[in-house]
């Protein structure tokens, strides 16, 4: 395929060698000249491992080669990948100034160039940018640019995941090959263009490509503050947190694993909140700041205080509570955020029904009886083996239980609003009128 490639920093010059590396034809396109005459002398403008000689190489192949003129680059070319920076404004935000200069450039040249023989040209932004900036800021420059008689523009977001020092290795063994697009010619595109790297294409929404380049470099960014705080408060007792961290990232079920990383609702039970607090008591009496696990506890209130908002900015007085268990298929209430949204809700003058299949108030002992006394003392009256008696009369139902008769129990007799704590309760479910999930 022809390709040009807008931007020449270090996403841009790896992504333009590799390309031309597996057989494509890539034009780089720059303003910068510092940047695009080491190409034209086969060198790489960046400094990374490997880089040197990958251009070289699709230099004398003939399959790279660099201009400052974006008609050049965009001569019978079939893909536009935008690289280009997207460095942060002095209050924080994107700023997007080089995108829209890069769209702008692309539309324009596309006048005065030999179009593609498909009359199809796809524009593709891999630099990270905020959700919607295709869909609106693109777009946006696109309109007041339109295309030629006879080109039509498609476009998408396909980020890239690199990492200095490891960008080659990176580009040729990606954790994921995302492409967001409305447009199935430009999944098409992109689905031929990385076929050399044997690794499906996903095709999603844009915003969900947009942001999920936000979401692992946010996790990355917090593993690695995590790592720091386990070393700053263990070092107090003696504690190798390296041996700690080694053992730790063994343990792909839980520690290293997708199984607390969907979105839904506040954690509890009778370990996570204990511990943590038990670990920030350490820091304090140690003088020791841990930021970022104490954040954790903030943003577990706030999962609870959310959902009590939401309700209180809605219409009606009755709630169904389906599930009150920290965990689906356990009666254990320790701590459970159910619990505690049931005491807000209860206190804040909502009558309350309760369904849960497996809490029978007259089995629960121990710390666990005393707790939910201490929260619900009068459980027995709001709670119900059955999901149909919690949801009769119901405006609102707020559902964690997965099970199939709250599930049946709702399709059956939903009420006018649903909030889903879960994210499992199915298609169905959440295709009801009112429906809202609790984070999507």
């Amino acid at each position: 395929m022809r390709v040009a490639v807008f931007g020449l920093g270090y996403v841009g010059s790896v992504t333009a060698a590799c390309l031309a590396a597996a057989g494509h034809e890539v034009c780089g396109v720059d303003v910068d000249t510092a940047k695009v005459d080491p190409i034209a002398r086969g060198r790489s403008p960046v400094v990374e491992p490997g880089l040197d000689e990958l251009v070289a190489a699709g230099v004398a192949a003939g399959r790279l080669r660099a201009t400052t003129d974006p008609r050049v680059a965009l001569e019978l070319a079939d893909v536009s990948l935008i690289c280009v920076g997207t460095p942060s404004t002095a209050a924080g935000s994107t700023d997007l100034t080089y995108i829209k200069r890069a769209v702008r450039d692309i539309a324009e040249a596309a006048r005065d160039v030999v179009r593609p023989e498909t009359g199809y040209h796809s524009i593709v932004v891999r630099s990270t940018v905020p959700p919607g900036t295709v869909d609106e800021i693109v777009a946006q420059v696109l309109a007041e640019v339109p295309a030629p008689e006879g080109l039509t523009f498609g476009t998408a977001m396909c980020p890239e995941f690199l990492r200095e020092g490891s960008g080659l290795a990176d580009f040729y063994a990606p954790p994921f090959v995302v492409v967001g697009t409305r447009d199935p010619r430009v999944g098409t595109a992109l689905t031929d263009l990385f076929a050399f790297l044997n690794v499906d294409v996903q095709i999603v929404d844009v915003r969900t490509a947009e942001a999920l380049k936000y979401a692992c470099n946010a996790f990355h960014a917090t593993k690695v503050s995590f790592a720091n705080e386990m070393g700053r408060i263990f070092r107090h007792f003696d504690v190798d947190s390296r041996k700690v961290m080694k053992i730790f990232v063994q343990d792909t079920s839980l520690n290293i694993s997708p199984y607390y990383l969907k979105p839904g609702f506040a954690f509890g039970g009778s370990c996570l909140p204990k511990d943590l607090r038990s670990v920030l008591h350490l820091a304090r009496i140690n003088d020791t700041e841990l930021p970022l696990l104490s954040g954790a506890l903030a943003t577990n209130e706030r999962s609870v205080r959310d959902i009590v908002d939401r309700v209180i900015a809605g219409p009606g007085r009755e709630i169904a509570l389906l599930g009150l268990s920290f965990k689906h298929a356990t009666d254990d209430l320790r701590e459970s955020p159910n619990v505690e949204l049931a005491e807000r809700l209860i206190g804040k003058g909502y009558n309350l029904r309760i369904y849960d299949a497996i809490v029978n108030p007259t089995r629960l002992v121990g710390a666990n009886l005393r707790h939910v006394q201490s929260k619900l003392p009068h459980l027995q009256r709001v709670l119900t083996d059955d999901p149909n008696a919690a949801l009769a009369g119901a405006d609102l139902a707020i559902v964690s239980a997965t099970d199939s008769g709250a599930v049946d129990a709702l399709l059956g007799d939903p009420p006018a609003r649903t909030i889903d704590l879960s994210g499992r309760l199915g298609a169905a479910v959440e295709a009801l009128p009112g429906y809202e999930g609790v984070g999507w």
